[in-house]
């Protein structure tokens, strides 16, 4: 669903520890003005028995943060992302930390959308951004 005003969008994985990227979320989206959004995406499988604590937990501190969170399930979680961000008008991603590899997330997202800033929240809470840099020519 589109909205209007633009949203912070916090990518979350099926940890409990991913809390810190809703909490540091909510206080970007409360400094610029945007909405909150949290998004999850699953690997499609036949059991998530295994992570379905850890979501409802992790949906509970997204409401208490005046957000909704949405779980995907889909095989290839930077496009899901991508295509996510481009249908509800996100101008930011929080995430965790990113893995330093080529294919990692961070990279493969960063390819898709590249006109989103993406903001990093370390296991220590130390906050890393990439701010979007648009060149203009004649």
């Amino acid at each position: 669903m589109f909205n209007d005003k633009p949203s912070i969008l916090a990518c979350v994985t099926s940890q409990t520890d991913c809390d810190r990227i809703i909490k540091a979320a909510k206080i970007i989206a409360d400094e610029e003005d945007c909405e909150l959004r949290v998004l999850s995406i699953l690997r499609p499988t036949t059991e998530y028995v295994s992570v379905s604590d850890t979501i409802e937990y992790l949906y509970s501190v997204s409401k208490s943060a005046g957000a909704d969170m949405t779980v995907l399930f889909n095989g290839n979680a930077p496009k899901a992302t991508a295509d996510f961000v481009k249908e509800n008008n996100i101008s930011r991603i929080v995430t965790g930390m990113h893995d330093g590899g080529s294919k990692s997330f961070l990279v493969k997202f960063n390819t898709l959308a590249p006109d989103v800033s993406i903001t990093m929240v370390a296991k220590d809470n130390r906050i890393y951004t990439i701010e979007l840099c648009k060149t203009y020519s004649d």
